[in-house]
């Protein structure tokens, strides 16, 4: 029945939770409706993953905590699993607008989870007036991550309108035990501990010298130690999204096309992360601009980093957040793309260095009381709305398959991430590829941005300015300027080179 306790992360997406801050993440699917009609489907869904609950644990696995929260709470099994709980119906009232649908999505997402069951709640969702369906996941952080979200989401969905044969799941005898004794508990938590303390040590050397590793090696323009990291762990300018949140969320989504978001990277080199950075700065800037907002510095965003060794497919949290500049100050739209992906090389470069180290535990005796004490303590002390903020807004890209799925007959039309606000950072733009577009979605807190819509509308602005600017560039063999030896080696020359390669700076 006991599963094994959390990691140090896992926990840590617990410890952090609120009423005023849920820490589960989720999707929005758009569905064409199957050939065969809508009139059986939520019995049909629920029968599909009834028969494939066996393929990802979060289903049937729920919490234990520790007595007296002394460590980290375990997995056990859950074998009574209420599955008309677990996935709803629900019908938009008329006309069934995708406006209605976003506010939908955003009360449901405002409410926790049950935590004395499977952490997870399924809602299909009718009365759209263009006839389509939709579906609404939300699963605790605590479970997984982006990557092992995204298998989860391959698994319980199929490549053709008929669904797969997955195979039967294996027998399971019921137990005659809702939760874990005390002392057996206490035996796991202390055996736990013990084996942390012991995997630690291990790690620790390599943990050292990846950390020496990182400062001694250098950048692509010689930087080396702290210097490679200059003006990326500043502090950033203060918004009015940026502060203490409530639990009212407020969701926005818009797709673009895939690409046109490619090539337009092309033209200074950007990936599709690059141009998801730059796209979410031009939108911002425009937001940030109705409310007369004046910035004084760039933007910042929170962006996390896989800390997944390569062939790891565990399904739990190996991710760190790192901050990445969004130059938000360049004026010109190209320049400002090609300063966000250097700024962005930079961290992937630190990240790289962190591979494999997602893997590492911690001992956790003594952290759940403490931690969910600091959090609420900071939380109830309004302490966000008066400090500097460390990152504007939290950004995160997710590559998905680039061919159609379908769920239970229904093919998916768009897949729309729904994240996580937090106290300091009150908008989360989580983006999903799939299938030629990139879906991008706007979680906020409702309280501090109630116009999300706006800032996912001005996404399209900031993707057509880049796709002008791009046009009108030159291309990168005729951008190059002949070399003139004789004039680049006067001193004087350098620091107006330097200053034309940044950009027209904005100081509003």
């Amino acid at each position: 029945m006991h599963k094994g306790h959390l990691s140090a992360i896992d926990a840590g997406f617990l410890y952090l939770e609120t009423p005023e801050m849920p820490m589960h993440v989720g999707a929005l699917y758009l569905l064409k409706p199957p050939a065969h009609g809508t009139d059986n489907y939520v019995a049909e869904y629920k029968a599909m993953i009834e028969s494939r609950m066996h393929l990802a644990p979060l289903f049937t696995h729920k919490l234990a905590n520790m007595p007296f929260d002394l460590a980290n709470p375990v997995w056990i099994e859950d074998d009574d699993i209420d599955i008309d709980y677990h996935i709803r119906q629900v019908t938009l009232t008329k006309p069934g607008t995708m406006e209605q649908l976003e506010k939908l999505i955003g009360r449901l997402h405002s409410s926790l989870l049950d935590r004395s069951r499977p952490l997870w709640e399924f809602f299909i969702i009718d009365g759209l007036q263009n006839g389509d369906l939709a579906f609404y996941s939300k699963v605790h952080h605590a479970a997984l991550d982006g990557q092992a979200g995204m298998k989860l989401t391959l698994a319980l969905l199929d490549t053709t309108e008929t669904p797969r044969d997955v195979g039967a799941p294996p027998p399971r005898a019921r137990g005659g035990r809702y939760q874990l004794g005390i002392g057996e508990m206490l035996w796991s938590a202390t055996t736990n501990a013990l084996s942390q303390y012991a995997k630690l040590a291990g790690v620790a050397p390599r943990a050292l010298k990846s950390a020496v590793d990182t400062y001694r090696a250098k950048d692509a323009d010689g930087n080396w130690g702290l210097k490679k990291f200059k003006g990326a762990f500043g502090l950033a300018p203060k918004t009015h999204i940026n502060v203490t949140i409530t639990n009212q969320r407020a969701f926005a989504a818009q797709s673009l096309p895939i690409a046109e978001v490619k090539a337009v990277g092309k033209t200074v080199g950007a990936t599709v992360n690059d141009m998801v950075l730059a796209l979410a700065s031009g939108a911002l800037l425009r937001y940030f601009a109705d409310y007369g907002t004046k910035l004084g510095k760039s933007l910042i965003a929170a962006v996390p980093m896989s800390m997944r060794a390569e062939g790891d497919t565990s399904q739990n949290n190996q991710v760190s957040m790192l901050p990445v500049s969004l130059h938000s100050d360049i004026r010109d739209p190209l320049q400002r793309l090609a300063a966000i992906r250097k700024s962005s090389s930079r961290m992937k470069d630190l990240g790289s260095k962190m591979k494999g180290l997602g893997a590492l535990d911690f001992p956790s005796i003594g952290t759940p009381w403490l931690m969910t004490g600091l959090v609420s303590l900071f939380g109830r002390s309004n302490l966000a709305d008066s400090l500097p903020p460390i990152a504007n807004v939290a950004i995160s890209n997710v590559p998905g398959p680039n061919y159609p799925l379908y769920m239970t007959g229904a093919m998916l039309r768009a897949m729309y991430p729904v994240s996580i606000p937090t106290h300091g950072i009150g908008c989360n733009i989580t983006v999903q590829s799939y299938n030629g577009h990139l879906d991008f979605g706007i979680t906020a807190c409702r309280r501090a941005m109630p116009d999300a819509k706006k800032l996912a509308n001005y996404l399209k602005d900031a993707l057509e300015e880049l796709k002008e600017a791009a046009a009108k560039a030159p291309p990168p063999e005729a951008a190059k300027p002949a070399e003139k030896p004789a004039k680049a080696s006067k001193s004087a020359a350098r620091p107006r080179a330097a200053k034309a390669a940044a950009g027209e700076r904005l100081h509003s």
